[in-house]
């Protein structure tokens, strides 16, 4: 059996992190996952011309799905610390950089690593 490569591992990991995400909200639908399978194929090939970029990887792909999401249906995921006022998307921070966390600007808090937005809500993903 071969090993995976580092590049390869980290969109592996990227996938399932932002699955998990998405799992939490009930967000997972079809075409919801294939919004992450383009991403990560768009994000191979720039990993394999940037392989220092590996540990990027997954708040990419987590901005990517998240503008795909905006445009075919609506914010996601919605902020979970703010309970008042009109209900805002959490952003990736830091845009370009390892150890990428779901932030809520308004709050000015870090709601949650990448993948771990079941425990920041309390929810679990969905089977």
């Amino acid at each position: 059996m071969e090993s995976i490569g580092p590049l390869e591992q980290s969109l592996h990991t990227a996938r399932a992190l932002v699955l998990a995400d998405l799992a939490v909200g009930v967000v997972a639908a079809p075409d919801v996952v294939s919004m992450v399978e383009d991403s990560v194929v768009q994000r191979r090939w720039w990993v394999e011309q940037w392989p220092e970029g590996a540990d990027f990887v997954a708040g990419l792909v987590a901005q990517d799905v998240q503008d795909a999401i905006l445009e075919r249906h609506g914010r996601w995921p919605l902020c979970p610390v703010c309970g008042a006022g009109d209900p805002h998307a959490l952003e990736v921070e830091p845009e370009l950089g390892a150890d990428p966390h779901w932030v809520c600007h308004k709050a000015g808090v870090k709601v949650a690593a990448i993948g771990s937005l079941g425990a920041a809500t309390g929810e679990a993903p969905s089977p």
